[in-house]
């Protein structure tokens, strides 16, 4: 792996801009949970395609899709983390979190599957917790179908699934996110075969735009609370948002939901545990978090403010 450039604090969060054996360009993340010290917590966020093929419409890495990465290519981004931060194939914190969800969606790559069956005897990391995100595209089953072998050999109480909705309505889920993927009921139901006492439960995720219709009884109607949480996320300070007029539905500064004020108490009430997760907001500076990508910020001549700050002026060597 060659680092091509390196946004960050570290006491926040790295990007690392890098071109792999194989010649691709990709982007992974180190990152930390303050003020959770990196002996407790160390995040790994890394690419599974060289861009993406979805385009979901707040998302700036859609649009750049060059094809797959090889296991290697995706081991290539974890080792420079790791040997960079410990230097040594052990990682002592007590959280190991690597999530593949930087770059592209891992359902299409099924050398993410060799990954994840690699991952435990490659690092002494007792702490490892792979996590996946995905939208669930139509025709992937076979992939999930062995993400559950993994998870049941490798990672039992120690994996996290999440599945990125976005909306309870039908026609804008489309909107946000234009392909064939699994319908609710489909999650649903491969959500209780992969979950089994002592797991995480399920991850349902909302970037939660001012827009977005979330329905807590459509959300009851599939998902059993037992097996099944909800994680509400703010729209992120993006190239696509702005494009496509998406304002956040998530006051990060005072943690609220202002355009969907009886939302929390309404889920709670059916029995879902739910997560509002707000990250570092220096995170939007560098461009580490979900959704950003330093790619098209350096392509771009619009300049957004609060974010990829630290990529300004930076060009990729």
């Amino acid at each position: 792996m060659k680092i091509l450039k390196q946004f960050g604090r570290d006491d926040i969060a790295w990007v690392f801009l890098g071109e792999t054996s194989k010649g691709n360009l990709v982007e992974f993340v180190e990152s930390v949970q303050p003020p959770i010290p990196r002996e407790e917590k160390e995040v790994v966020i890394i690419s599974t395609l060289v861009g993406c093929p979805i385009g979901c419409y707040m998302c700036d890495a859609g649009g750049f899709y060059h094809g797959k990465l090889t296991v290697d290519e995706m081991l290539e981004q974890i080792d420079h983390v790791v040997l960079n931060r410990f230097g040594r194939f052990s990682v002592p914190s007590k959280k190991f979190k690597i999530q593949f969800a930087r770059m592209g969606e891992p359902a299409l790559n099924d050398a993410v599957l060799e990954v994840l069956d690699t991952l435990p005897a490659r690092y002494d990391a007792p702490g490892l917790l792979p996590s996946i995100s995905t939208v669930a595209p139509v025709g992937r089953e076979s992939f999930f179908e062995q993400l559950i072998k993994i998870k049941n050999r490798h990672y039992k109480g120690r994996f996290q699934l999440q599945f990125s909705i976005h909306s309870t309505d039908p026609d804008q889920r489309d909107r946000i996110i234009p392909i064939k993927k699994w319908s609710f009921e489909q999650i649903a139901e491969f959500g209780e075969r992969f979950y089994t006492e002592g797991d995480r439960k399920v991850t349902l995720n909302f970037a939660l735009g001012k827009d977005n219709i979330v329905d807590p009884k459509r959300l009851a109607e599939f998902f059993d609370p037992g097996k099944f949480l909800i994680k509400i996320t703010p729209v992120n300070p993006t190239y696509r948002a702005i494009e496509n007029g998406v304002e956040s539905g998530v006051d990060v500064k005072y943690q609220t939901l202002p355009y969907h004020p009886r939302l929390l108490e309404s889920l709670h009430e059916i029995g879902f545990e739910v997560i509002v997760s707000i990250g570092e907001l220096e995170e939007n500076k560098i461009g580490s978090n979900c959704g950003q990508y330093v790619q098209r910020h350096l392509l771009s001549d619009l300049q957004i403010s609060g974010a990829y700050e630290l990529a300004r002026n930076s060009k990729i060597v």
